[in-house]
């Protein structure tokens, strides 16, 4: 009976000590700094990136929505049209003398009507513009480098 009951206050014993050497493993481990713990990583985005807005000139109440996101991916909202597809902005090589090129492909258009009262579908077009910046929440789409046709005024939304 003894020997049942020594057998038994020596397994408790053992698991306890068992837990409690466990339990100091854990906090070493806790305490233990990352190699990654102070790392700085710096991400960079073209500075177009954001929600843009346009007014159509026809149409007062109407407002074009372009939402350049940081992964080259874009939404375009028309009146009951929605597109989306890809873009690439490339800053000119010379800051003084060229605008930023923006190049644009519509991979999937749901055909509806836009702010222009236009129904067309555009999945596959393929559109370059020239960004003009008149200041940071401003800029005009331009047919050329040289902002000598500017047509569109598109104003920012969100960042």
């Amino acid at each position: 009976m003894k020997k049942k009951y020594l057998t038994i206050f020596l397994v408790l014993c053992s698991s306890i000590a068992m837990a409690n050497e466990s339990k100091s493993v854990v906090a070493n481990e806790k305490v233990k700094p990352t190699e990654n713990s102070n790392s700085i990583r710096i991400v960079t985005r073209p500075e177009i990136v954001g929600l843009w807005g346009m007014q159509i000139p026809n149409n007062k109440k109407c407002i074009e929505y372009y939402n350049f996101k940081s992964n080259n991916d874009v939404m375009i909202k028309s009146g009951q049209e929605w597109s989306s597809g890809i873009y690439d902005y490339q800053p000119p090589q010379e800051e003084r003398t060229l605008l930023p090129a923006l190049i644009l492909q519509v991979k999937y258009d749901n055909n509806e009507k836009d702010c222009s009262g236009l129904q067309q579908d555009q999945s596959g077009e393929i559109s370059q513009y020239f960004v003009q910046w008149k200041n940071p929440s401003t800029i005009h789409f331009c047919t050329n480098e040289k902002a000598e046709q500017c047509f569109a005024t598109l104003s920012r939304v969100l960042p």
